[in-house]
């Protein structure tokens, strides 16, 4: 009942965190990070730019390290969508393993859909249909032992 509650309580602290997010509290520098990224999020100019390439992305956030990894789901391996979605939350050299944590996307259509992620190893994952052309955005929300809501995201761009 508990961990229902607070599942329950970090789906509504999603619903606002869109409005949060948008209004001034991170970095816009997201603009040129991924300017002329394939999928895959590797530079054209070079860079592996294969639609089937993963995603792997780092965020600090209160300390903590965060990685958002994203890749194609193979056949019979999709945990709710076209796109695994996966994070590894650290501290130091160190996955923490105690985290509650929700994710949400918002779509290049401005629709959004918010789960949960289920533990697997060191990582935190589900999954999402990204197969949509343009910028996905990524939210997490994570919940710490301390009790302390954190709060990260990037961006996705499918070509």
């Amino acid at each position: 009942m508990k961990k229902q509650l607070l599942v329950t309580t970090l789906a509504g602290a999603f619903a606002l965190s869109g409005a949060v997010y948008g209004s001034g509290d991170h970095d816009h520098s997201h603009d040129e990070e991924h300017k002329g990224m394939t999928q895959s999020g590797h530079d054209e100019k070079g860079g592996a730019h294969n639609k089937t390439d993963m995603f792997l992305k780092q965020r600090a956030v209160d300390g903590y390290q965060i990685s958002f990894h994203v890749m194609r789901a193979k056949s019979g391996m999709e945990h709710g969508g076209s796109h695994n979605l996966m994070v590894k939350v650290e501290q130091g050299d160190k996955a923490l393993n105690d985290v509650v944590i929700n994710s949400k996307v918002v779509y290049p259509d401005g629709g959004a859909d918010i789960k949960p992620l289920m533990k697997m190893g060191d990582w935190y994952m589900t999954g999402y249909d990204l197969g949509e052309q343009g910028e996905h955005q990524l939210l997490i929300l994570f919940e710490t032992a301390d009790g302390a809501k954190h709060k990260s995201g990037v961006y996705y761009s499918v070509e």
